[in-house]
């Protein structure tokens, strides 16, 4: 039996990870769950699985949910804030946490289950993004295993079991090409939130569709992978694959290219970091090529996604230039959400924010938290600029 602690136990990854443990009662034990805002789920969440502590965001979300508990037969503890996801993250008797609180949010707690030596199923990107050297090094002397849930990561990571590193030639990430992928420059000037949250193939939350249409989330991804498998920049790719039945390859020295497929359902790599190196049966839907038929693959056209050209500058940059990357996006993001700025104007707010950032070496994580604050002062000022002159 495996116990485990969720960080955003009610976000869209959080949701698929409890239904792997649900059909998997005898191998796996929910301890903990963190969440935001979204309290109704969470009671229903702490009413199946009785975990031991919960955590959201503040007192007052802390609050009313121990008012909506106190019917309810749970000797669930409540905690909030910065300390209880600390909390929750480094619970004794937890095996694996979960991290798939998105954003910046997530690095801390993730680099606290890391200090109290938990393995890490890795949902949240940004961890590895803002903090790729520390968190390696941390993992390393901790003994722990870093195992990747992003379909592209876990897929890799599957490519590579078996072969030795050495031999790597490319590690290739495929892009599904998000909505805009077949638009012209001048029609993504009109485009919507609603247009930006229409993904072709996955079903993900708000922050992460709207990076998958700007193609963001693929830059990120690539410095992700980097860190994870201990890969020069130069040696990531990226492919363009409309069916996102590849989720990615690894091409070694001899030209054999070893890809990983399935059909677009997070709940398979959620499954294979679980239960590594075993196999789940029955997770995820078969893959039936034959009703699938074509297969389809383009090169990304860096000049309508600056996005993913940017994040490749970043990492070549190093030290804290991910960091502001990441800082300046989500900053962009959450005023395109608010409808303050325009889908074209992201790269934009990003790109004058790196511009402006001159790295270093972060030599800890306060570093690494000094540079992302950094990066968010620097791009509401931008936005402001832009909004001002729209």
């Amino acid at each position: 039996m495996k116990n485990i602690a969720i960080l955003g136990s009610t976000g869209s990854i959080g949701v698929s990870s409890l239904d792997v443990i649900v059909k998997n009662p005898t191998r796996y034990k929910v301890l903990a769950l963190s969440a935001g805002k979204n309290l109704k789920l969470l009671k229903e969440q702490i009413d199946r699985f009785n975990p031991e502590i919960v955590s959201v965001l503040n007192q007052d979300y802390a609050d009313q949910l121990i008012d909506m508990l106190k019917h309810s037969p749970s000797a669930t503890k409540v905690v909030w804030g910065e300390e209880g996801y600390r909390e929750v993250a480094s619970l004794n008797g937890v095996h694996m946490v979960i991290s798939a609180i998105v954003g910046a949010a997530g690095l801390l707690p993730t680099i606290e289950a890391i200090d109290a030596g938990k393995d890490i199923a890795l949902a949240n990107k940004e961890t590895m993004v803002m903090a790729g050297r520390l968190v390696v090094e941390k993992a390393k002397t901790k003994g722990i295993d870093i195992l990747p849930v992003d379909s592209e990561h876990g897929a890799i990571f599957q490519c590579l079991v078996g072969h030795n590193r050495k031999d790597i030639k490319k590690i290739i990430l495929t892009a599904s090409g998000g909505p805009f992928f077949k638009m012209s420059q001048e029609e993504m000037k009109n485009v919507t939130l609603d247009d930006a949250l229409k993904h072709p193939n996955w079903d993900m939350g708000t922050k992460i569709t709207i990076d998958s249409a700007s193609m963001m989330n693929k830059g990120l991804e690539v410095i992700e992978a980097k860190w994870l498998f201990d890969v020069d920049v130069d040696k990531i790719d990226v492919l363009i694959h409309p069916q996102s039945i590849i989720h990615s390859m690894v091409e070694y020295n001899d030209g054999s290219v070893i890809a990983q497929l399935g059909v677009p359902d997070m709940r398979g790599p959620i499954a294979y970091a679980l239960s590594y190196p075993d196999r789940l049966s029955d997770v995820i839907s078969p893959l039936d090529l034959c009703k699938i038929g074509t297969l389809e693959f383009y090169p990304p056209d860096f000049d309508k996604f600056r996005n993913l050209k940017l994040a490749y500058r970043a990492a070549r940059a190093g030290g804290t230039m991910p960091a502001v990357l990441n800082a300046a996006n989500e900053i962009a993001v959450e005023e395109f959400i608010k409808g303050r700025i325009g889908f074209i104007d992201l790269p934009r707010i990003v790109e004058e924010t790196i511009d402006a950032h001159v790295p270093t070496e972060p030599k800890s994580v306060k570093a690494v938290l000094d540079a992302d604050r950094w990066g968010r002062i620097k791009a509401a000022e931008i936005t402001e600029r832009i909004t001002i002159n729209h």
